[in-house]
């Protein structure tokens, strides 16, 4: 066994000896704990719990990898996660919170005073939630495979039964206290390898700044990675190139989609107050800068050093780490002309192969990279110490299953309380719902890890897509729930329906069906990442054409949305 290897079963070990020590000690004990973890968590603390909860695998794993591949396009992951997370603190939480519903879909029933609104909503959080949870089980299976020199599958069955132990055992009030645990190895294991990287590249220790600095020969990183990336046939990495309107759907729908996503909501139920619900709110959002502003660093870093060692290098002796994430099958070299270098560059870029390719006997590009191992290989490929490079895993691992275990609670919750309690069978006993929730999260975990073992893109793209799908069903229903008394259950129904259909078409006949590989079929030149937005769109249009044109809601239901957007104390206050 190699010392990283052994340092990497050590670190590993322990933070995950602690997160499971934390499950059993914080074990739920009845349906509140296990749902809101009993609603007394301090709001740092769920600051913290909310934090790891949103910096999923998407956000370690996935989002600088695909900013150093991706350049200046990159940016509509950071403005869309994080902007989205602004407008869910101050739009929707605190109102949500106060409605007193720790479910979307049992805000959505309550609020449309119909079973058949809450059946719909379930089936939306149901495909939002697997859609996102399979972008985890990914996440997992590229850090497990390389670190325990395992297959990809293997390492994805390996997660399963972790996310399987501490999810089913302590519900919401377990997976609060792991995730708090989660989020500090986390934040410390991305921030670490920056500060180190950005010291070794530039002499500045602080990631953020260190990106703008200039390179031991004088010249500025930003101006160096261009010139590279336009000298391998890429398009110049601080310059965006995607299409406007595709660059706007995506971030419009990572945006609304992170107002929709029930996992999220859910942590605003586990404070005791609605003022400790924007507290939290407000630490959550310094805890995730602290992530996302480092994300951009550490993209140009990885791409800088990734180039500089694997470009026109002799395979024969490449670093250790190249082998090792080859065995993965997530990297992979092909010889193509036989000369024993790597010729790694863009072979779409047809002036490039004319001019610069064909030349040099050059038959096409001879790398393939998996994005999502960027962040995991950018240590070793900066030859970091080993034991930095094992906190990085640790790190990968905690995002992923801390995410993982909100999203298994979500479906739980879905099950046990929105269906079983609330519609098929509401005299249930509490012991009853408890047991119908951990079968629940245990049917999930294992359908979730199944559809793992062939993700259909790279972990922050299948994340987007369940964003779109949040974004097209729930947003519309929940904002004109809150801010349209008119809003009746027609409209809301129909739009969900609506939204969700299309989008997921769009989706599915893009990645799946006859349109995989035709982006020039995309609508109005929008990805399927982006296409959320549009039905997003045609959800609100929809609902509010057909509240309009459907009887109002009872007049109950109007007192409570009015209700809800009053302050506390107001009404004293004002004499009425």
């Amino acid at each position: 066994m190699t010392s990283l290897e052994i340092w990497t079963y050590a670190i590993v070990g322990l933070t995950f000896a602690l997160y499971i020590g934390v499950a059993i000690w914080a074990r739920a004990g009845s349906t509140k704990e296990f749902y809101v973890a009993g609603g007394g968590v301090h709001p740092v603390i769920n600051g913290m719990a909310t934090a790891a909860d949103w910096m999923s695998a998407a956000s370690f794993i996935s989002m600088a990898g695909l900013i150093s591949f991706m350049g200046f396009d990159g940016s509509q992951y950071l403005m869309g996660w994080t902007g989205g997370y602004v407008l869910l603190a101050l739009l929707l939480a605190p109102y949500l919170r106060k409605f007193g519903k720790f479910t979307v879909p049992d805000f959505i029933g309550e609020r449309y005073y119909s079973q058949t609104a809450r059946v719909v909503a379930v089936i939306c959080a149901l495909f939002v939630s697997f859609t996102y949870v399979v972008g985890q089980m990914k996440g997992v299976g590229v850090a497990f495979s390389r670190f325990l020199d395992t297959s990809f599958e293997m390492g994805v069955v390996i997660g399963v039964c972790i996310v399987f132990f501490y999810a089913v055992l302590g519900g919401m009030k377990g997976i609060t206290y792991t995730q708090v645990a989660q989020f500090c190895v986390l934040i410390f294991a991305f921030t670490v390898p920056a500060i180190f990287i950005s010291l070794q590249m530039v002499g500045h220790p602080i990631p953020q700044i260190g990106m703008g600095g200039n390179m031991a020969d004088g010249s500025p990183l930003l101006e160096k990675i261009n010139q590279v990336s336009i000298d391998l046939g890429f398009n110049e990495y601080t310059s965006g190139n995607k299409p406007r309107i595709d660059l706007f759907c995506v971030t419009a729908a990572l945006m609304l989609g992170t107002a929709g996503l029930p996992h999220v909501i859910v942590r605003f139920f586990t404070v005791p107050k609605v003022k400790d619900a924007r507290i939290s709110a407000g630490w959550a959002l310094l805890f995730i800068a602290i992530l996302y502003t480092t994300a951009p660093a550490v993209a140009v870093f990885a791409r800088t050093n990734l180039i500089e060692t694997v470009d026109n290098a002799d395979y024969s002796q490449v670093p250790p780490w190249f082998k090792s994430w080859e065995n993965t099958g997530l990297l992979s070299f092909e010889d193509k002309n036989g000369d024993g270098l790597i010729q790694y560059y863009n072979d779409a870029n047809s002036t490039f192969v004319n001019e610069v390719a064909a030349p040099k006997g050059w038959k096409g590009n001879e790398l393939t990279i998996d994005r999502d191992i960027i962040v995991l290989a950018n240590p070793e490929i900066a030859k970091l110490p080993e034991w930095v490079i094992a906190l990085v895993v640790a790190g990968g691992l905690a995002a992923a299953l801390s995410t993982a275990a909100g999203l298994l609670l979500v479906i739980s919750t879905s099950i046990s309380h929105d269906l079983l309690k609330k519609w098929l069978m509401p005299n249930i006993s509490e012991k009853n719902e408890l047991r119908s929730a951990r079968i629940a999260i245990a049917v999930a975990v294992v359908i979730a890890g199944y559809a793992g073992y062939k993700p259909p893109d790279y972990v922050a793209a299948i994340v987007a897509f369940a964003f779109g799908l949040a974004a097209s069903s729930f947003f519309p229903a929940i904002i004109l729930g809150i801010f349209d008394k008119r809003m009746n259950m027609q409209g809301a129904v129909t739009g969900m329906i609506v939204g969700l259909v299309f989008t997921m078409a769009y989706i599915i006949y893009f990645k799946f069906g006859g349109g995989v590989g035709h982006p020039e079929q995309y609508l109005w030149q929008i990805s399927p990442e982006g296409i959320g937005t549009i039905g997003m769109l045609l959800n609100l249009v929809i609902a509010l054409v057909v509240s309009r044109m459907t009887p109002a809601p009872p007049q109950s239901v109007q007192d409570l949305v009015e209700n809800i957007r009053v302050p506390r104390g107001s009404t004293e206050a004002s004499g009425h």
